[in-house]
């Protein structure tokens, strides 16, 4: 696994914690750094920093494009996983599209379910194909 994949993973982790804790991951994440000695990554740093801070953005695009589904009805992890594939989508600059597509659909089949690799392959391009009409 690359150091990046590595990074999304752990960013991912944050994101699903503080999604069950009710807690921001931002938060979650200044606690390890402070209370552990953990090894916190800089891309999962961007990555956690990135997702909360365009959270009501990214969640609005999801939404536009998760037919049949209500962010709030998504199972925790492949929401957030979304959420990190959108992030890296539309704001990850030095990530080609192909690969923030992929990296999100193997955390899926991972993480989740082959159904929720093939849903959130199907999101992540249906938001590529509105990229440019955006306004971010």
């Amino acid at each position: 696994m690359s150091a990046r994949s590595k990074a999304r993973k752990a960013a991912l982790d944050f994101l699903y914690e503080g999604d069950i804790r009710r807690k921001t991951a931002v938060s979650l994440l200044e606690i390890r750094k402070a209370e552990l000695d953990y090894l916190i990554r800089d891309y999962t740093e961007l990555l956690v920093n990135g997702v909360e801070s365009k959270r009501s953005r990214i969640d609005e695009i999801i939404s536009m494009r998760a037919k049949d589904w209500d962010l709030d009805r998504m199972p925790v992890v492949d929401r957030n996983i979304l959420r990190v594939g959108a992030f890296e989508l539309l704001w990850g600059e030095q990530i080609p599209e192909e690969v923030a597509i992929s990296e999100s659909v193997e955390l899926a089949k991972t993480l989740s379910t082959e159904d929720s690799a093939t849903y959130i392959n199907g999101v992540l391009a249906a938001i590529r194909e509105i990229k440019k009409d955006l306004s971010l």
